[in-house]
């Protein structure tokens, strides 16, 4: 067998045909009776298509077979998502309105009709969220002792305590602001908790509004444990402060106080061409962004509508679709705090220990370790694959002598990362280290220049990308001296290094000492650091440098195949598929007779089962205990398949203004594995998926009683402890019920089973457990 580090490797088909040679009708008649594919009604809206995300989300936080504290995460992700979506989306939206630029999508919708609609939408989300944590999640965890109360449920006994806890802990941190001729009203941090405390006035001053602000602070848990006897008891710190709001303005009598929060625009505007020293700008710039103008206001349902309305002025609002009235509490991401509280097992999903890949379990020495990488390439299918090993990948590379340089690209980490010290670690022993560090990763901008600060400090070559570009690839190169020559070992993945996320998403990661991809990844790092464009690639694609083009190419080829009558298929697994090129090559395709399925987990642009446009495209999303992060294509090449994984989606923002990677899978073995355990399974999940309609909606798969219940992500896990078991590695049992009994009737053609079908169990809340 030849080595795969020292072999040529199989060439990659890729096609040269040109579009309009794939895309062309083969007679004028056929030209004649194509529909246009550029009518508005073949796309679904961007903004509505990831409201509908994150309704699929909301769904698992409604899913009674689901345990109780997952529910309320999902809730919670839901408010944080929203949160996102308007200091982003509707932040952006906004300022093309007041700008007059009313560029149409291709769904024709112009910026008011997606305010409105957005509007309408986010109501009804919002409306669904709090009855759900209300009338379900809240009541179902004050049965196991977990509550929160309100102010007029505590004892005399609990006010005792709670006033002390306020005059000692909060009292001298707070400062009332009162809104006058004299005192005009404050600035509002971003997404803070804030009161409005209504005064008695002379309503025929119409200067003075008669109110005062008091901002909750931020550096306090927003849970305020309640002393109780009978369970774990809170109060929420702003319904602490309104409880003793008279000794705040003391010489006022007031009317009413209720919480409120703004939503502000948050998205950075960073002129890379100008700035000299890109780090000190973004700094100045995130200082600049949290004065951000107002995009959304939430407030207590109870508020009084003349201090609203007061409110809704003074940041320059539409009280009609700019205004949220809301139970309380009003941020609900602060509810995974209550997650983080409760310790009581059985409302939690069984814990899952990611099983470390026994290609590279226990190895002693680094010779050992590296050598498995020169004999074959190691697949991570994440987080049932540990991400320790690629902890341990770049570990053992910082403290190898034989490792001359490691190169690395930092998109998100984690807060302690093992891989962040262990660059350090290598730099102060001497060998050269690069670390491209992106410091425009959104919301994490703050995170990145701390870590990029630390590593130059520790002696790293820090480089933060490519002017005009995000670097969203993720790539570890390792150059090690073995003998009197040097090997490239590469790191490839879809997912951050980040360790704690990386337990969270699922991600493919490839391990590989081929020298096609050592060369080619190392001209990748020359790019972003030197601006040194390679003459040809070898095996990767880059994006802004052709990877549009290689995805339309491939989508092309498989349409020229099928009107040759060769096999012809595309199977695609992505995040968001939004691009207008890749949406109409797909519809071109599906017109030729190519069977595609697509699984998108969050927005997608493209109709399905349009008759005479997307009959052949079927659209399916996953939505479970772990965020589907990886993405992968799959073509038939007229019977020769081939598998590619990448760090884009299909987004215009990934194909041209990021640095982004797409490499093929060349191991025979690991393109069956990416095949059977990861793109089939997922296509007959009938458990936890969805599939997108042409109007535009999503359903459940349907599912009828006498079908094999499938949950893809469920069946990963028992197949990584299959894997496992085979490799003689102990691991905890996990999840829940993937599979009925055995007894059950054969799986759909191509799912993988476990060698030891799952055991039925039940459980408090009737589910079936393995």
């Amino acid at each position: 067998m030849n080595n795969p580090a020292t072999a040529p490797a199989p060439p990659v088909s890729m096609p040269t045909t040109s579009v309009a040679q794939a895309t062309s009708p083969a007679t004028p008649e056929a030209a004649a009776s194509t529909p246009s594919l550029d009518e508005p009604r073949l796309f679904i809206n961007r903004e509505l298509s990831w409201l509908a995300f994150n309704e699929r989300v909301l769904e698992e936080g409604r899913n009674p077979q689901v345990p109780i504290v997952e529910r309320l995460k999902f809730v919670a992700i839901v408010a944080s998502n929203l949160d996102e979506f308007f200091m982003v989306r509707v932040a952006g939206l906004k300022q093309q309105l007041s700008g007059e630029i009313d560029e149409l999508p291709p769904d024709g919708m112009s910026v008011p009709d997606q305010l409105a609609a957005i509007s309408l939408k986010v109501h009804a989300i919002v409306d669904k969220l709090y009855a759900t944590l209300q009338k379900e999640l809240l009541p179902e965890l004050a049965r196991y002792g977990t509550r929160i109360l309100r102010t007029d449920e505590l004892t005399d006994e609990q006010r005792k305590a709670l006033e002390a806890k306020f005059f000692n802990d909060v009292f001298p941190i707070l400062t009332p602001l009162a809104i006058d001729p004299g005192h005009p009203f404050p600035h509002l941090r971003n997404k803070s908790i804030n009161l409005a405390v209504a005064f008695a006035r002379d309503p025929r001053d119409e200067t003075n509004p008669g109110l005062g602000v008091v901002q909750v602070p931020s550096g306090i848990p927003r849970l305020v444990p309640v002393p109780s006897a009978t369970g774990r008891h809170y109060l929420l710190l702003e319904d602490l402060i309104a409880l003793h709001v008279t000794a705040i303005f003391p010489m006022q009598r007031i009317e009413g106080c209720w919480p409120f929060r703004v939503t502000r625009n948050w998205d950075l505007a960073v002129d890379e061409e100008e700035a000299e020293d890109l780090l000190q700008v973004i700094q100045q710039e995130l200082r600049r962004r949290d004065r951000g103008n107002a995009v959304r206001l939430a407030v207590q349902e109870a508020m009084s509508p003349r201090v609203t309305s007061y409110l809704v002025g003074a940041l320059k609002l539409d009280e009609r679709h700019d205004v949220y009235r809301l139970p309380s509490p009003l941020q609900l991401a602060d509810m995974m705090s209550l997650v983080a509280y409760n310790e009581l097992r059985e409302l939690r999903d069984e814990p899952f220990q990611p099983v470390i890949t026994s290609a590279l379990k226990d190895l002693p020495d680094n010779d050992e370790f590296f050598g498995v990488l020169k004999e074959r390439d190691v697949l991570l299918h994440q987080p049932y694959d540990s991400f320790e090993s690629v902890v341990e990948f770049v570990q053992r590379a910082a403290e190898d002598p034989q490792v001359l340089a490691i190169k690395q690209t930092l998109y998100r980490t984690s807060g302690d990362s093992p891989i962040v010290r262990a660059l350090a670690r290598a730099a102060e022993q001497g060998k050269q280290v690069t670390a491209i560090v992106e410091l425009k990763a959104r919301f994490d901008e703050e995170s990145n220049i701390q870590w990029a600060r630390a590593l130059e400090a520790a002696g790293v070559h820090v480089v933060y990308g490519v002017i005009g570009l995000k670097t969203h690839a993720k790539a570890c190169l390792v150059v090690r001296r073995e003998g009197v020559r040097l090997v490239r070992y590469v790191h490839l993945s879809t997912g951050n290094y980040n360790p704690a996320t990386a337990r969270l998403y699922t991600d493919l990661s490839l391990l590989t000492a081929r020298p096609e991809f050592g060369e080619d990844v190392g001209s990748v790092f020359n790019l972003l650091t030197g601006y040194s464009a390679p003459q040809r690639w070898n095996v990767v694609v880059a994006a802004p440098l052709g990877l549009h083009e290689a995805v339309l190419g491939l989508i092309e080829r498989e349409t020229r195949n099928a009107r040759e009558g060769k096999p012809a298929s595309i199977l695609a697994k992505l995040n968001a598929l939004v691009d207008l090129d890749v949406i109409k090559a797909l519809y071109r395709a599906s017109q030729a007779g190519v069977k595609i399925d697509l699984l998108v987990r969050g927005i997608c642009c493209l109709r399905p089962g349009v008759k005479g446009v997307s009959e052949n495209i079927r659209v399916r999303a996953t939505v479970d205990r772990f965020l589907e992060h990886s993405r992968v294509l799959e073509v038939a090449n007229a019977g020769s398949p081939e598998i590619y994984v990448s760090s884009a989606d299909w987004m215009p923002r990934n194909f041209h203004r990021r640095i982004e990677l797409m490499f093929p899978i060349l191991d025979e073995g690991l393109k069956r594995r990416i095949h059977e355990e990861l793109l089939v399974l997922q296509l007959a999940d009938n458990t936890k998926a969805w599939q997108l309609r042409a109007d535009g909606t999503y359903e459940r798969v349907p599912r009828s009683e006498k079908d094999l219940p499938i949950r893809s992500q469920g069946r990963s896990m028992e197949l990584a402890r299959e894997r496992a078991r085979a490799a003689e590695v102990q691991v905890t049992r996990v999840g829940r019920l993937f599979f009925a009994p055995a007894a059950a009737p054969a799986p759909p053609k191509g799912v993988p089973f476990a060698k030891t079908p799952p055991k039925r169990k039940s459980r408090r809340n009737n589910k079936l457990e393995d």
